[in-house]
């Protein structure tokens, strides 16, 4: 009897054991949101980690089943991974199936000696470079793997250290690349169910291949500490937020739901102040 190969499990996997789970909450978004529609070129963004891994096998089944007509490009870009990294995406795409694009780019280098937020620099070159090629392979979308809880730890940074009310939307019009748009067909679905996903599979994906946190990590890592069912996540804003909803958790089951519902209902009868298009408003000016 012939032996199945491991990526049709993987597969398998999404739309049965993880229906609920994962495939039903990812239709859910591209449903509600109108993510995909006939005739678009959607380049999905690969960055080796299990968000992006797991985004592409959902939009390969659902291209399989759906009666949209859309085409697919997995590009992954090199900003100068080092080579153990580079090879562990290599080999993650061969063995389930994900026929990647590598780009290389120099951004790692370009960033290293930036003392001002070189992470939000970085952040901003690697969106370019992704929407640059995407429009050369044809594309007219962009999809990234953000999920449910990015968007939830965005808000709380907003409101905590921002001092705004704002969020990760499911998709945006770019505004350096005309015709482009970008996409998170994993907005609702919940990170760790993407991690009972890849354990069960008995996957092991790129953590963070950044340089400046891969020595952060080392140290952490000597000294203990994990998070994540032992993913190793560098201190930052966005890890005191995961902690933070962590602990709120435990107190009510419905943290998750209530913090996204908080930016579906705001109420600007009851707002001091908001921001649309680019222009303050203040309460006094319709009181």
């Amino acid at each position: 009897m012939k032996q199945e190969a491991p990526y049709v499990n993987i597969e398998r996997s999404i739309i049965k054991e993880y229906r609920k789970t994962i495939w039903r909450p990812f239709v859910k978004g591209l449903q509600e949101y109108e993510m995909i529609q006939d005739g678009d070129r959607v380049a999905v963004c690969i960055s080796g980690g299990k968000d992006s891994m797991l985004l592409a096998k959902c939009l390969q089944q659902l291209k399989r089943q759906s009666d949209t007509k859309f085409e697919l490009e997995f590009i992954v870009m090199d900003p100068g991974y080092q080579p153990e990294n580079r090879k562990l995406i290599e080999e993650n795409a061969a063995l389930m199936n994900i026929p990647v694009r590598i780009f290389d780019s120099d951004i790692f280098d370009i960033v290293v000696d930036v003392d001002q937020s070189p992470c939000y620099l970085c952040a901003r070159m690697r969106r370019g470079y992704l929407y640059s090629h995407a429009k050369e392979l044809g594309c007219n979308k962009i999809a990234l793997g953000h999920h449910f809880d990015d968007v939830i730890e965005t808000i709380l940074m907003g409101i905590l250290y921002g001092g705004q009310i704002n969020t990760m939307m499911p998709k945006l019009h770019s505004t350096n690349f005309s015709g482009m748009e970008l996409i998170r067909p994993l907005y609702f679905v919940k990170e760790e169910d993407i991690l009972a996903w890849r354990d069960s599979n008995h996957l092991h994906f790129l953590q963070c291949a950044c340089q400046f946190t891969e020595q952060i990590a080392k140290e952490r890592a000597a000294a203990g500490e994990t998070v994540n069912g032992g993913d190793i996540v560098h201190t930052s804003k966005r890890q005191e937020m995961k902690e933070l909803i962590a602990r709120l958790r435990k107190n009510s089951p419905f943290i998750d739901a209530n913090i996204m519902k908080s930016v579906e209902n705001i109420n600007l009868d009851a707002c001091l102040g908001y921001v649309q298009k680019g222009v303050r408003h203040h309460f006094l000016e319709t009181y």
